[in-house]
């Protein structure tokens, strides 16, 4: 196997921390030369000093300073910080990788620009392609940036169209744990707290996506990510919920053949995956034991109760600029909802009434990705203020 430079963009959340315990066990196959963080600059010393990479990327001046007080003596890392600084920690250390796992619409820009650099990208910020999918795999297609996914669900559907003819695809099946307010009634839901929702029966997750996982937002992008990783429209798009997330997702044929990908809920297992595609990393982790698991059900989703997902089908189908909306103005829900400003179900009120709002238009660059992202934000603000949160 190739040796191949990876870039370490969000190292300090769940992803990324999964990542570089993958890296820990294959030292000499994926040599670290960047890592970008937002804040948590004592974690991100920790990781330099194991992993030595060439270049630290924080979020603004306060955290580079905060973090070249706590590095080793002898480490020769160079600290940058804000856009600049991720842009060079993702396009300017010579990676031949880049694993984007930053949380949210922060990670366009650093990733846009390893895409546009021709960097190949493990791609672990669904945002990214929400947000700008069209920009983005347009400039893979020219750049010859290969973008393989680290989302459980798009692994299994990438893995189960590899050596088949496109043209035999029917359709792709995203499964969804549920998550936690499954079995829930709309009166239960009403009463959902920040603690129970973070309390996500099967994955460990960082708190925005247990969040959107709750809400089934989360398999909303996932559907408007599918829509530009695979090239399918949306009909050709659907969710199941499959509570026990053994099966990762499904592709469906023209002569009836479904293949799946199966696994425990270990996001170590994709991680590895994209990081050395094509080839196979062996891996020291649980194995599933069907027998064990010995049953595995499937529902229809349920879009009353859980109307977010309904929500990105419908922004996904106006196209332009109206996903980037919808993700910008559901990503302020979730932080007003987790710092007690919102309740549960307001979360995908304010995220509808800012998409219902908004006049969806065609995404030229990724300054009118960002302009959009900018003012669904300032609705979805405004929408909480005049809705009794504290925005």
């Amino acid at each position: 196997m190739a040796v191949k430079k990876l870039a370490i963009l969000g190292s300090t959340g769940s992803i990324g921390q999964s990542t570089l315990q993958v890296v820990a066990a294959h030292r000499e196959r994926f040599p670290v030369v960047s890592l970008a963080a937002a804040r948590s600059v004592q974690e991100l010393a920790r990781q330099a000093a194991l992993f030595q990479p060439q270049v630290l990327a924080v979020l603004d001046k306060e955290a580079a300073d905060q973090l070249k007080k706590l590095l080793p003596p002898g480490l020769k890392a160079e600290v940058v910080y804000g856009p600049q600084g991720y842009l060079q920690a993702a396009a300017g250390c010579g990676a031949d990788m880049v694993l984007s796992a930053m949380v949210g619409v922060a990670g366009l820009l650093p990733t846009y620009a390893a895409v546009k650099a021709g960097i190949d990208v493990a791609l672990a910020n669904k945002e990214t392609l929400v947000a700008a999918g069209e920009l983005v795999m347009t400039a893979a297609a020219e750049s010859g940036s290969a973008i393989v996914p680290v989302d459980s669900e798009h692994s299994a559907i990438f893995q189960s169209l590899m050596g088949n003819d496109p043209a035999g695809v029917r359709r792709l099946w995203l499964t969804a744990s549920g998550g936690p307010f499954w079995g829930y009634s709309k009166a239960q839901l009403a009463g959902v707290t920040p603690e129970k929702a973070l309390a996500h029966p099967t994955w460990s997750m960082g708190p925005k996506i247990t969040i959107d996982s709750a809400t089934l937002m989360n398999k909303g992008l996932e559907v408007i990510e599918a829509h530009w990783l695979f090239d399918r429209g949306y009909d050709d798009i659907k969710v199941v919920v499959h509570p026990q997330s053994v099966v990762h997702s499904l592709v469906e044929y023209v002569d009836g053949s479904f293949l799946a990908q199966l696994g425990l809920p270990d996001m170590k297992t994709p991680i590895a995956f994209a990081l050395s595609y094509p080839q196979r990393l062996a891996l020291d982790a649980p194995r599933l034991d069907l027998a064990q698991v010995a049953r595995l059900s499937f529902e229809e989703p349920d879009l009353e109760r859980f109307p977010a997902l309904g929500l990105a089908f419908a922004a996904g189908r106006r196209g332009g600029s109206a996903p980037a909306v919808l993700n910008a103005a559901n990503e302020v829900a979730v932080g007003l909802f987790l710092a007690g400003g919102l309740a549960y179900g307001q979360i995908a009120e304010c995220a509808r009434a800012v998409l219902d709002e908004h006049q969806a238009a065609p995404l030229t660059s990724v300054a009118a990705v960002l302009e959009a992202d900018r003012w669904a934000r300032g609705r979805a603000r405004a929408w909480a203020e005049s809705h009794g949160g504290n925005a």
